[in-house]
């Protein structure tokens, strides 16, 4: 709870700045060098920079050489999927709005989108057939978790697949970095996105994580920061919070269970006191911390308002379409309705999340659900 006593449960769209890592941060901003520099003042900036990289490849399980830093996830999605000309681009229907900008749908089909099932999770056997149906050499991109539902996707038996085909597999794992224990290697992926803000670290920076040897065209170009793949003067302040966010990010993992149980408390009683609400991807794989609640009927920009004056912060889908309230495409492509899809809240805890912010969130959402006539 913040100190001025309002709720924030909006974890996924951005969590609080950790105070470590703010720490790290303000001392590095009594670094002088530009990085790139070859004198004494640079290399000092430099040495921070490969220790921030060296984190980030821990969090991630590879090496620091691996990792290409970014302006943010959706800069490191971008470049992922427009690296690779003649690819035929193949995403999931509940890709990330920057990842299904980044590979629009085309009149010739060159991008394709990967249906997901009921439970939101990626249909296997329709990537199998549109996998023998591509001509040519694909690129897969399937996220790890769903920033709306949190579902969890079979990422590495999509990547054995896609690799069966001579596919590469692009993993959007923004929002499962910190909440959900994994590796790139055991995942299978070539490619993976990742996102400072999403841990505790700043906003403004973000990760694209490569296997060995493979190496995507340049999106940025001017310079030969990152391997010549991003051009432009490292945010070393960024970079630095980056590092500190994913040092904590590895200590605290097993806090998941802690959220889950606060997240499983927040829909048992909503449900239980609101009977017609509906859980998204109840029956699936979740990270902890995200809940995506649906209320027949009342639109999710009802339910964020009415919240929002009571003191609680919460989202309607993805936070990442300049404040714009629209229906939910992965709801969509789960099969609901156009007023399902439009009714539906995302409730992301955090490592500022306790109890009491669940029982503000319970007695705020029950009161809308009771003005709308729906409890």
């Amino acid at each position: 709870m913040s100190r001025d006593g309002r709720v924030y449960l909006d974890h996924n769209a951005t969590t609080p700045l950790k105070p470590a890592v703010k720490a790290a941060m303000v001392q590095a901003m009594d670094l002088v060098g530009n990085p790139s520099s070859v004198h004494a003042f640079g290399r000092t900036a430099r040495r921070a920079v490969d220790e921030a990289r060296a984190a980030v490849a821990a969090l991630a399980g590879v090496k620091p050489a691996q990792v290409l830093f970014t302006g943010s996830g959706t800069e490191a999605n971008n470049l992922a999927l427009r690296g690779f000309s003649g690819r035929t681009v193949l995403v999931s229907a509940i890709e990330h709005d920057s990842a299904l900008a980044a590979a629009p749908l085309t009149e010739s089909q060159d991008t394709q989108r990967l249906p997901v099932q009921p439970d939101g999770t990626a249909d296997l056997a329709a990537l199998e057939r549109i996998l023998a149906d591509t001509a040519g050499p694909a690129l897969l991109s399937l996220m790890l978790a769903n920033n709306e539902t949190g579902v969890i996707q079979p990422v590495a038996d999509a990547a054995a697949l896609a690799h069966a085909r001579g596919a590469l597999l692009h993993c959007d794992a923004v929002q499962a970095a910190g909440r959900l224990a994994f590796s790139f290697g055991a995942l299978g992926a070539d490619l993976m996105t990742l996102s400072a803000h999403k841990l505790g670290g700043p906003a403004g920076v973000g990760a694209l994580v490569l296997a060995e040897g493979l190496e995507p065209d340049a999106l940025i170009r001017g310079g030969g920061q990152e391997r010549r793949k991003r051009a432009g003067t490292e945010n070393l302040l960024g970079i630095v919070g980056f590092g500190a966010a994913a040092r904590l990010a590895l200590e605290e993992i097993a806090a998941a269970a802690d959220l889950a149980a606060l997240r499983d408390r927040l829909e048992r009683e909503a449900l239980a006191a609101v009977p017609q609400a509906r859980v998204m991807g109840a029956s699936a794989a979740r990270v902890a911390n995200t809940s995506c609640l649906v209320l027949p009927g009342v639109p999710g920009e009802t339910q964020v308002m009415g919240l929002d004056l009571a003191g609680v912060a919460v989202s309607a889908g993805s936070a990442c379409s300049s404040g714009k309230v629209k229906p939910s495409h992965v709801l969509a492509a789960m099969g609901e309705d156009a007023t399902a899809a439009s009714s539906a809240i995302r409730v992301s805890l955090g490592w500022t999340s306790d109890d009491e912010a669940v029982d503000r969130f319970l007695a705020a959402w029950i009161t809308v659900a009771r003005r709308s006539g729906r409890a």
